[in-house]
């Protein structure tokens, strides 16, 4: 399958958005998966660091410059096509923190348990919530920072809306 026949991007898309190896073990970055070429950049303007532009014409696709980017997540709500993520592998030392984008209610609390769900939407594990930081006055997307198995931390892209899980229920 392709994105645009499935929305799901191939791990070729991917890997033209990933950042290095090197770079993921220096600390938080932006993950910008976005695939689309529409007139769009909101995540310009919310870089105050300078690390996201768009070269040429408002149409062509977002490029993050991942040793600018300090991993702050400013960009996140005011990405209208909910694409970009901040991941940070160095967190712990089996843990790793995801950052994502939620539009839904209810919204979790921290503390709590939240269904981890891949790019298909497929249920990889159960997570803990460490921090829900709303959008704003007028934004309604809410960052979501999820603690996650290293291993998944560059699959997991979103949660399930409700059905949060209180108490120590880590676990895949």
């Amino acid at each position: 399958m392709m994105l645009i026949d499935d929305g799901i991007p191939t791990k070729e898309d991917l890997a033209k958005v990933f950042p290095s190896e090197e770079r993921l073990k220096k600390g938080a970055v932006a993950i910008l998966e976005c695939f689309q070429e529409i007139p769009c950049n909101p995540c310009v303007n919310a870089c105050k660091r300078g690390s996201i532009t768009i070269p040429g014409d408002i149409n062509h696709l977002p490029v993050l410059d991942a040793q600018i980017c300090d991993g702050c997540g400013g960009c996140i709500p005011l990405c209208p096509g909910l694409a970009i993520f901040i991941v940070d592998i160095t967190w712990s030392e089996d843990r790793a923190l995801v950052k994502l984008p939620f539009e839904n209610l209810p919204v979790p609390k921290s503390g709590q348990y939240a269904a981890g769900l891949n790019r298909a939407g497929q249920e990889v594990g159960w997570f803990e919530i460490i921090k829900v930081v709303p959008g704003g006055k007028t934004n309604l997307t809410y960052t979501i920072t999820l603690a996650v198995p290293q291993d998944l931390a560059m699959e997991v892209r979103s949660i399930r809306a409700g059905g949060y899980r209180d108490g120590d229920q880590q676990g895949r």
